[in-house]
């Protein structure tokens, strides 16, 4: 997969910008609070829709604007793709796909598929749940269509729970529906379930190899999938998931009611990582952690080429800088193959790797 080219208007610090890219190495420098990382973030977006830093659309929409514009020629599976996110402060944005106006950003997957590691994702490990759940959406929305559906309509019906469950005792007439929402969230958080438990077996045949490598065959990587109690085994089909859901629903109910909060469901899914049968999050050094971390984003690289049959666009953003000499390394001869693209503050950073273009940017735009 390669992104040939990408036109910006109005988006984050880009007044406009249009720029060729290489099918191989793409070296992206300048200084902080330039745009480098805006620029990855748009070449993420127009794989599935969703920013890895920002909650709403309208916030990638430069300051003062109403509109913005993400525009992407792509070559994915033999065919040439044009791939257009217009995105607008007020009302919902709009995707497209070769002129076709698409009906959700479940159809854009498939067509580019892409990896990014930032600094942030160093930290995966000794994160919150909530980060490796983001690590794991972002990735299986990019192979599975249904699930991207399932998953924005798992998050609308939780914001409406949440405000039923906060006002009810105000208005007690809340409870009346509040049945219906826990239905409904049992069905689609079945699916949410169901896709993350295979993916996350398909996480448990690829990282421990590259993490065994990385650590020279010191330690072994074990990952294990954290969902409801109810649910002795994940990888069942969702339908016979529901009934589960539904009774740790129901003996969550005056909890939830008492709390006024959602307290079941995979909204608290999580998953541990141990390194030698110890967790990483509570006991693992920061070496420890950072390495456990690359060995999960590189194992979900090797996933999609697997699904997909091609390489997924890399997206390295300044994380080179964050990694001492060994790692780095380890990192660069693992991602032969592939379109790569990199930010850094030094254009020296290409050093490692053969090929490939370099652009400089500065305020928002290429010098």
């Amino acid at each position: 997969m390669i992104v040939n080219a990408l036109e910006l208007d109005f988006f984050r610090n880009y007044l406009h910008l249009e720029a060729e890219f290489d099918p191989r190495v793409n070296l992206i420098y300048g200084e902080n609070a330039q745009g480098k990382t805006n620029l990855l973030e748009a070449v993420a977006y127009l794989s599935s829709a969703r920013s890895h830093r920002a909650r709403f659309d309208r916030e990638m929409i430069l300051m003062g604007v109403d509109e913005g514009f993400v525009k992407g020629q792509v070559f994915s599976h033999g065919r040439d793709y044009t791939l257009e996110a217009r995105l607008a402060r007020g009302r919902g944005r709009q995707l497209w796909s070769n002129g076709v106006r698409l009906k959700n950003a479940g159809e854009l997957s498939g067509i580019l598929t892409t990896v990014l590691f930032c600094p942030e994702d160093l930290y995966l490990i000794r994160e919150g749940g909530a980060a490796r759940r983001r690590f794991l959406d972002s990735a299986i929305c990019q192979l599975r269509p249904r699930y991207a559906q399932a998953l924005g309509e798992y998050n609308r019906l939780y914001e409406h729970k949440t405000r039923i469950l906060r006002d009810w005792p105000e208005n007690p007439s809340l409870l009346d529906i509040l049945e219906d929402f826990d239905l409904r969230m049992a069905q689609t958080g079945a699916l949410i379930i169901h896709y993350r438990a295979h993916f996350i077996r398909r996480l448990r045949e690829q990282a421990p190899a590259i993490h065994r490598d990385f650590s020279g065959g010191r330690e072994e990587l074990d990952l294990e999938y954290q969902t409801v109690s109810t649910i002795d085994d994940p990888l069942r089909p969702p339908k016979e998931l529901l009934p589960l859901l539904l009774r740790h629903q129901e003996t969550h109910r005056q909890a939830e009611l008492d709390a006024r909060q959602c307290l079941s469901g995979p909204h608290k899914d999580d998953l541990a990582v141990t390194l030698s049968g110890v967790s990483a999050k509570t006991y693992g050094s920061q070496g420890q952690t950072r390495t456990a971390a690359l060995s999960l984003k590189l194992a979900q690289r090797e996933i999609f080429f697997q699904e997909t049959g091609e390489w997924p666009v890399l997206l390295l953003d300044d994380v080179l800088s964050e990694l001492d000499a060994r790692r780095q390394s380890f990192v660069l001869n693992r991602i032969q193959g592939g379109q790569i693209f990199i930010t850094c503050c030094e254009e020296e950073k290409l050093e490692g790797l053969e090929g490939g273009k370099t652009f400089h940017i500065q305020n928002g735009s290429l010098i």
